[in-house]
């Protein structure tokens, strides 16, 4: 049984059971995603499907299920959404591959009635919902903290998401706006990591011989244990890396705490996101009064808090928050 199964357990399919009218019994959700090519969005998915079919064995949806593209095309993933509404969802939860490219297959969705929750990767649709983290605050707060721990500054590399997605380019935005107000750093490199480990290994490993002594790594998230072992096999120190959250860098971050004293900090947008969208988008069927914009904060692994969130993340995975519904009220809440 995972986390997620054992914070809905029998008491928990009473309490959705109980915070949700009858009207949404029949109503069905779907989620469209991508890309699950990194164990952020493997996290996702299995967050989705596990609150997904909780839901639906309380009976608040009649169905919640998840279609995922292949290879991060907005063209594919505008097909899916057009499937998606010729099989009669109620509501679509989309993580979009672009954030404009996606717009008029959106906006047909729309028209035929459904609602649209966009997360993560969000849309510009004015019909949909957007739900996202300041991503660009998030890559902002790396260089701040880089510039507390090292004052006088250098070089650093950067290494970036997947292109062309809103959430790569906002923290890239971020990273920048952060470098332009503490000149004492340089980006003297930046790479695509896909926010895949593997990926970023070897484009780490690419780029090094042709790189200057590096004293930080900004990073988006599921690169920073690949960073590691790329300046490693280069025979290079390690520089400090600001991580993504993934189980298996936090548990490089531990191991080299105790052998040498390591020192960083962690933070990422939550994967339980999408179980926000999913209750955002039960209760706008459900007729409450939702803001287009909703925003959460990200989640931030410290020094301090390192031990929990291991013991706390499954191996392969990614620190998580599994959002309520009642929490999923609070945020509506709050932004109104």
């Amino acid at each position: 049984m995972t986390k997620t199964q054992m914070l809905l357990g029998a008491a928990g399919l009473a309490m959705i059971a109980g915070g949700a009218m009858a009207d949404t019994s029949g109503k069905r959700i779907a989620l469209s995603n991508n890309y699950a090519g990194n164990s952020w969005r493997q996290a996702m998915l299995q967050t989705f499907e596990e609150v997904g079919a909780q839901a639906v064995e309380a009976g608040v949806v009649g169905a919640a299920d998840a279609y995922t593209t292949s290879e991060n095309q907005a063209t594919e993933q505008a097909a899916q959404l057009q499937n998606m509404i010729l099989q009669g969802y109620d509501a679509i939860i989309l993580n979009a591959a672009s954030p404009t490219a996606l717009n008029g297959a959106v906006e047909e969705a729309c028209n035929a009635g459904v609602t649209v929750v966009s997360f993560d990767g969000i849309v510009t649709a004015p019909c949909a919902w957007r739900i996202a983290v300041d991503f660009k605050a998030m890559g902002k707060e790396q260089v701040e903290y880089l510039a507390t721990r090292l004052p006088e500054g250098g070089n650093l590399l950067e290494i970036r998401g997947l292109a062309g997605v809103f959430v790569d380019d906002e923290i890239h935005a971020g990273i920048e706006e952060g470098v332009a107000e503490n000149s004492q750093f340089e980006i003297v490199g930046s790479v695509h990591g896909d926010w895949a480990q593997d990926v970023a290994q070897k484009a780490v490993a690419g780029v090094l011989p042709s790189l200057p002594d590096v004293v930080g790594v900004v990073t988006q998230g599921g690169d920073g244990y690949g960073a590691a072992q790329a300046f490693k096999a280069a025979g290079r120190d390690t520089p400090l890396i600001v991580l993504g959250n993934r189980q298996d860098e936090m548990q490089w971050w531990a191991d080299q705490r105790d052998a040498n004293g390591y020192e960083t900090l962690s933070l990422s947008i939550a994967p339980g996101v999408a179980s926000l969208a999913f209750w955002v988008a039960q209760q706008i069927l459900d007729g409450a009064e939702v803001p287009k914009d909703l925003t959460v904060p990200f989640l931030k692994v410290t020094q301090d808090t390192l031990d929990e969130a291991l013991e706390t993340t499954p191996e392969g995975s990614v620190a998580n928050t599994v959002y309520s519904l009642d929490d999923a009220k609070a945020v509506i809440s709050g932004a109104m």
